[in-house]
C-alpha cells in the first residue's frame, strides 16, 4: 500500500521564496502557499532571490529551473555556497527531469514535475521546512592548510576527531556520528564525505525525524509511477541519489521499526527496488549515520534493531559537547561575529570582557547551535559596534549562576546545602555587578539595591575586597 500523500501544515509561519520568470506561475503559487499558513516572498529571477535571501529570512527556496539571467542551477549553486542552511526545490518541466535529478545531486532538496499535484509540492514544502528546522547547521566549515573542508576548533577533543575523519574518509567504512544535539554531526559527515576519493559525486542527507512514516519508503527508495495516489511520475530515492557518493542519515535512532528492516537489507545486498517496481537497483553507497539518542540503550529496549545497529556502528565517532571543548570557544565567537556582521550587515567587532567571560564560563547545553543562535540575536540588537554583558538573556545567566555556584549536594544537611548555594549565589553576582561598575562601590550597592555598608560587609565576607 503506496504512502498517503497528506500535506502537513507549519506549525509556525514560516517564509517560503518562489522564483520563476512567469508571474502567473508566482500568483498561483503564491496563494496556495498562503493558503497553507505559510509567509510568501516572490522573485523573477535568480539574482532577484539571492538579494531577497540575503535581507529576509526564508525557510525554503521554490524555482524553476530555467530562467534567464540566473536560473535554477545557478541559483541553487549560490545558496549552497552562501546559505547552506536553507533547502531549495526545483520545479521542472517533463522533459528536463534528468536536469532536475542532477540538481539534487548537487544539493537540492527535491524537485518537482510540471504540471505538478499541489498536494505533492505542499507534502515537499513542509518536509523542507521541518529538515531546516530539526538541521540548521551547527557550525560551518573553515579552510585550513591541507584539507579541503574542517571543522572549527583546536582543543585537543576536536583534533582528535580530525585524527579519525582523516583515517576514515578514505575508506568506504560505514561509520555511525554520536552526540548531543548542535555538536555539528552534520559537518563532521561533510568532512568525511570532502576528504574522501567520493568527494567528486552527491552527498545527499535525510533526517530520518522529519519524514513522516508512511513517506521513508518513498524517500529512501524512490517509487514507479502510478505506485500510490498522486505518484504520477517515477521518482528516485535517496539511496538511488546517493549512488557512488555519500547517504547521511541524520537521526537514524528515529526510523520506524519496519523501515530498520529494509535499510538493513539494503546495506547488506546492496540493492533494492523502487516502491511499486519489481526492477532490482544495485548501488555504491557510502554511508554515514547518525544520532543524539542511546542506541544501545534503544536496542536494549527492543526499539533500534541490533543486527542494524552493529552493521551502521562499524566505526563510531563520538563528538564531544561545546562544555568540553570550551577552549574553541573564541575562535567560534569570533566566526559568528563574522558571519552575522555579513548576514545581518552589521559592524560589531567588539564584546566586552564581562560578557567574553560568560560565554567561556556557560556550559551550553544546546551547545553549538545554542551559541550561534544567542549570537545572531545579540549582534540583531546590538545598537553600535560591542556586545554588552547587560544584553545577555537573564534567564541564561540565571542558568550560569546555578552551574557555577553548585557544591557538593551529596554532603551535609539540607540547610547547610541551600546556605551553601544562597551565599554562593550572592558571592557570585556581587562579583559580576562590581566588575560592570568598575569596581565602584557606590555605584554596586545601588544597583543591588543595599547600603555601600552593607555591601562593603559581603565584599569581606567573600574576600571580594581589592587587596
Amino acid at each position: 500500500m503506496g504512502p498517503d500523500m497528506i500535506g502537513a501544515k507549519p506549525l509556525e509561519k514560516k517564509t517560503i521564496l518562489v522564483v520563476d520568470d512567469e508571474k502567473s506561475m508566482r500568483l498561483v503559487l503564491s496563494a496556495m502557499l498562503k493558503k497553507e499558513g505559510y509567509g510568501v516572498e516572490t522573485a523573477a529571477d535568480g539574482f532577484e532571490a539571492l538579494e531577497l535571501i540575503r535581507r529576509k529570512d526564508i525557510s525554503v527556496v521554490v524555482t524553476d529551473l530555467k530562467m534567464p539571467r540566473l536560473g535554477g542551477i545557478g541559483l541553487l549553486r549560490r545558496v549552497m555556497e552562501k546559505h547552506p542552511s536553507v533547502p531549495v526545490i526545483i520545479i521542472t518541466a517533463h522533459g528536463t527531469i534528468e536536469n532536475a535529478v542532477e540538481a539534487v545531486k548537487k544539493g537540492a532538496f527535491d524537485y518537482i514535475t510540471k504540471p505538478f499535484d499541489q498536494e505533492d509540492l505542499k507534502n515537499v514544502i513542509a518536509k523542507a521546512v521541518q529538515t531546516k528546522s530539526l538541521s540548521d547547521r551547527e557550525v560551518v566549515f573553515d579552510s585550513v592548510e591541507g584539507d579541503r573542508t574542517v571543522l572549527i576548533g583546536t582543543s585537543k577533543p576536536m583534533l582528535d576527531i580530525y585524527d579519525i575523519i582523516k583515517t576514515v574518509a578514505p575508506t568506504p567504512t560505514t561509520i555511525l556520528i554520536t552526540g548531543e544535539t548542535g555538536t555539528g554531526k552534520e559537518l563532521v559527515a561533510r568532512a568525511i564525505h570532502e576528504n574522501s576519493p567520493r568527494r567528486e559525486n552527491p552527498f545527499i542527507k535525510i533526517n530520518c525525524a522529519a519524514i513522516p512514516e508512511n513517506l521513508m519508503e518513498s524517500e529512501l527508495f524512490g517509487y514507479e509511477k502510478g505506485a500510490f495516489t498522486g505518484a504520477v511520475h517515477r521518482k528516485p530515492g535517496r539511496f538511488e541519489q546517493a549512488n557512488t557518493g555519500t547517504l547521511f542519515l541524520d537521526e537514524i535512532g528515529d526510523l520506524p521499526k519496519d523501515m530498520q528492516a529494509k535499510l538493513l537489507r539494503t546495506i547488506q545486498d546492496r540493492e533494492f527496488e523502487r516502491v511499486g517496481g519489481v526492477q532490482t537497483i544495485t548501488i555504491d553507497v557510502r554511508l554515514i549515520a547518525a544520532t543524539n539518542r542511546d542506541l544501545l540503550q534503544d536496542v536494549l529496549d527492543k526499539r533500534f534493531r541490533e543486527d542494524l545497529y552493529y552493521r551502521i556502528n562499524v566505526m563510531p565517532i563520538i563528538l564531544p559537547p561545546l562544555r568540553d571543548r570550551k577552549n574553541d570557544i573564541p575562535l567560534l565567537l569570533n566566526h559568528f561575529m563574522d558571519k552575522f556582521n555579513r548576514k545581518l550587515d552589521r559592524h560589531v567587532r567588539w564584546i566586552e570582557p564581562e560578557a567574553e567571560r560568560f560565554f567561556c564560563e556557560y556550559n551550553w547545553p544546546g551547545n553549538i547551535r545554542e551559541m550561534e543562535n544567542l549570537l545572531e540575536r545579540l549582534i540583531l540588537l546590538t545598537s553600535d559596534d560591542t556586545i554588552r554583558y547587560d544584553a545577555l538573556p537573564v534567564e541564561i545567566l540565571n542558568q550560569l549562576t546555578l552551574e557555577t555556584v553548585g557544591p557538593d549536594v551529596t554532603r551535609g544537611s539540607i540547610k547547610e546545602i541551600v546556605r551553601s548555594r544562597a551565599e554562593a549565589a550572592e558571592s557570585h553576582i556581587i562579583a559580576r555587578v562590581l566588575e560592570q561598575c568598575g569596581k565602584n562601590v557606590t555605584r554596586a550597592a545601588e544597583r543591588l539595591g543595599i547600603s555601600r555598608k552593607g555591601l562593603q560587609l559581603k565584599m569581606i565576607k567573600y574576600g571580594l575586597r581589592k587587596q
